[in-house]
């Protein structure tokens, strides 16, 4: 392992994570905005200006998605993206709720979507550095 790998904690792994990570929130942001309509279905209904909330959540991805390419400010980005994956789980949640609604997403995805959504947000934040100390 090279220095600079090693000293970076995990070394390739973590940065294949990061990569990972990068293109989920890269890709999912950009999707925000061309299948706004499609985001927008799966926003609960409680939530207030669904369409707001969706081009923002999209906005807040790539920009987490760009901040985690700057080592300055990836462990801020990693840290405002576990925070943006947590408060988008009630659409999950609600998707799960009422998967009659969603006759395209087979039910196993659904259920599949929560855990995998743990899994996500230990890879966010180990690849991001978020509880590493400086």
């Amino acid at each position: 392992m090279t220095s600079a790998a090693s000293s970076s904690g995990g070394g390739i792994w973590r940065r294949i994570a990061l990569g990972i990570v990068f293109l989920w929130f890269a890709v999912g942001g950009i999707a925000h905005f061309l299948a706004t309509d499609a985001f927008v279905s799966i926003v609960p209904p409680w939530v207030p200006m669904p369409r707001a909330v969706v081009l923002l959540s999209g906005a807040l991805e790539l920009l987490g998605a760009t901040g985690l390419l700057v080592p300055r400010t990836r462990r801020a980005a990693g840290l405002g993206l576990c925070l943006l994956t947590i408060a988008v789980t009630p659409a999950n949640v609600h998707m799960l709720q009422h998967a009659g609604d969603y006759p395209d997403v087979p039910y196993w995805a659904l259920v599949a979507r929560l855990p995998l959504q743990l899994a996500l947000l230990a890879t966010i934040a180990w690849a991001s550095g978020v509880f590493r100390s400086r």
